[in-house]
């Protein structure tokens, strides 16, 4: 799975912010991705964690971020943290991000059980299908500092718009998306 350093991509939806990927959804990530993701092999929880301690570390050195940072995970719907044993990209970002005082994880965002599996949507379907079904669960999201939003894989945007236009309206800064892979 190569530790590839993060790079701009277009989704199809304009998040507002840039985005960027460590890689293609595709050979080894993809794999490695599904497995931590829907098989519950939290052994690729530790490999999938450095890629994205890499990807943020370049962020900073780059000047992209800022120290304090925050880290917000794309929200999850519950019954599929459920299924899953948890949220595997809050576990992803937290094991990524431990022991640095100044980046702080923070679950602030929750998908509402009305929105679901977008797994076959096209880019207006998954749009609709998360348009107002992200919730802010959190007051601790700063309205200084920059936060950054991860998730495993942005496919069309539409979770990381709705979630970028939900943290904005609640005041935080919104610097950047940063995706495990790219589909």
């Amino acid at each position: 799975m190569g530790l590839d350093a993060p790079r701009v991509i277009t989704p199809r939806i304009d998040v507002r912010v840039p985005v960027l990927a460590l890689g293609r959804y595709a050979g080894a990530r993809r794999h490695a991705i599904v497995a931590a993701k829907d098989r519950g092999r939290t052994d690729l929880n530790t490999p999938l964690a450095r890629a994205m301690a890499l990807g943020v570390h370049r962020l900073l050195e780059w000047g992209l971020l800022d120290l304090p940072l925050t880290i917000v995970p794309a929200p999850t719907r519950r019954w599929a943290a459920r299924r899953r044993g948890g949220d595997p990209v809050t576990r992803i970002a937290t094991l990524a991000t431990a022991g640095h005082p100044h980046i702080t994880v923070v679950r602030a965002l929750r998908m509402t059980a009305l929105a679901r599996d977008s797994a076959g949507l096209g880019s207006a379907a998954r749009e609709r299908n998360v348009a107002g079904r992200v919730l802010l669960t959190s007051r601790r999201v700063p309205a200084d500092g920059d936060v950054l939003l991860v998730d495993d894989i942005v496919t069309t945007g539409a979770t990381a718009r709705e979630s970028v236009r939900v943290l904005q309206t609640a005041g935080a800064r919104v610097s950047a998306v940063l995706a495990l892979a790219a589909a």
